[in-house]
């Protein structure tokens, strides 16, 4: 019997997602070297008074845009087979790495209400797109390596950067005050968490839990000094976060038990 072939994969698709990341990795060094506007944490720093993360945390945006470099390409190569993963993850990967891009210039002009807009529709096109896929046990090697794993490390690091971006800038607008403070951010922390619990359970992805914990574990070490309740608060979701993702990936799935 003949394998069938896939069905040939929609070049206008195939344009927009390597555009897309060319927009989400070349923009912070076209807006650093043009010195457009305010840097991210320029435009952070007016309203991080609520919840914060360490700097370093966004030294994960290195190995983001390394992942996303290999998944355009992989994705563009005549050999990669169409459908499956790619058909589920594709435009709403286009959404999320132009939304990256987007984002930085709507901070740089100090345009907080399209950052909300930019970053919230970004994660839910992937999270959703994610959430509706399912379980990935069942994808080959190469679909986890360049597909899965960096959209899963984007979709798990937008869904904690969407609650600090928002709570960043309500507290700019003053909606949040300072009395209130701690109540909406151990509510941020735990909404992440929720989030990412679900997620992780329905899709046994490692690799979107994992910046979730990293960010918690940022936040952790910026607010440690000042507001240990929260910092504690923090590390404790990124524990419990990351022991059920170890849990929930590694346990053999019901197909994994029938067949052994």
């Amino acid at each position: 019997m003949f394998k069938q072939a896939s069905p040939p994969k929609p070049v206008f698709r195939t344009i927009a997602v390597v555009l897309a990341a060319v927009v989400a990795i070349a923009a912070p060094s076209l807006i650093y070297a043009t010195d457009f506007g305010l840097s991210a944490a320029e435009f952070a720093a007016d309203g991080d008074s609520t919840l914060r993360a360490a700097g370093y945390a966004f030294s994960i945006w290195g190995v983001i845009y390394l992942g996303l470099a290999l998944y355009a390409v992989y994705q563009a190569l005549p050999g990669t087979a169409n459908g499956g993963w790619l058909n589920r993850l594709a435009w709403p990967s286009v959404i999320a790495m132009a939304g990256c891009g987007l984002w930085l210039y709507a901070s740089a002009i100090d345009a907080k209400w399209a950052t909300i807009v930019i970053i919230t529709a970004s994660a839910a096109a992937l999270v959703q797109a994610f959430w509706r896929g399912g379980e990935v046990s069942g994808a080959s090697a190469r679909q986890t390596i360049f597909i899965l794993w960096p959209l899963g490390l984007l979709a798990g690091w937008l869904t904690i950067a969407t609650a600090i971006n928002m709570l960043t800038v309500l507290t700019a607008w003053d909606i949040i005050t300072p009395d209130s403070a701690p109540i909406w951010a151990g509510a941020g922390i735990a909404l992440v968490v929720l989030i990412g619990l679900a997620v992780t359970n329905r899709t046994r992805l490692l690799a979107y839990p994992l910046p979730i914990a990293w960010g918690l574990g940022g936040v952790y070490v910026a607010e440690q000094a000042d507001k240990p309740t929260l910092a504690l608060a923090a590390v404790a979701g990124a524990a419990l976060l990351l022991a059920f993702a170890l849990f929930r990936t590694l346990r053999p799935t019901r197909e994994a038990v029938a067949q052994s």
